[in-house]
C-alpha cells in the first residue's frame, strides 16, 4: 500500500477489539463444535454486534483461520481487521 495515499475501502477502521474479547471468540468457535457455516455465523455475530458487516464467505475463512493452534489475539485482529466492512 502506498503511504501517501489514504486508503478508501470499508476496511480502513476497523476499532482494536479487546483481547479478552478476542480470545472469547476463538474459545467459543473451538468449543461450540460447528461446521464452518455455523463458525461463520460466530463470527458475523461478533461483528454485526459491533457495527461491522462481513461477507459470509469472508467469514467462514476467517473462522478457519482463528480455530487454528495457537492462534493469538493479534492474529484474530487482523483477520477480523481483513474481513470486517464498516456499516
Amino acid at each position: 500500500m502506498n503511504p501517501s495515499k489514504p486508503r478508501t475501502d470499508d476496511r480502513t477502521y476497523v476499532e482494536q477489539f479487546t483481547p479478552t474479547d478476542l480470545m472469547t471468540l476463538r474459545s467459543e468457535l473451538l468449543q461450540s463444535g460447528v461446521d464452518s457455516f455455523q463458525a461463520a455465523e460466530i463470527v458475523t455475530n461478533f461483528l454485526s454486534g459491533r457495527g461491522y458487516g462481513v461477507s459470509h464467505h469472508e467469514a467462514r475463512a476467517a473462522a478457519s483461520r482463528i480455530e487454528v493452534p495457537g492462534c493469538t489475539a493479534a492474529h484474530i485482529q487482523a483477520e477480523l481487521e481483513r474481513v470486517a466492512l464498516a456499516m
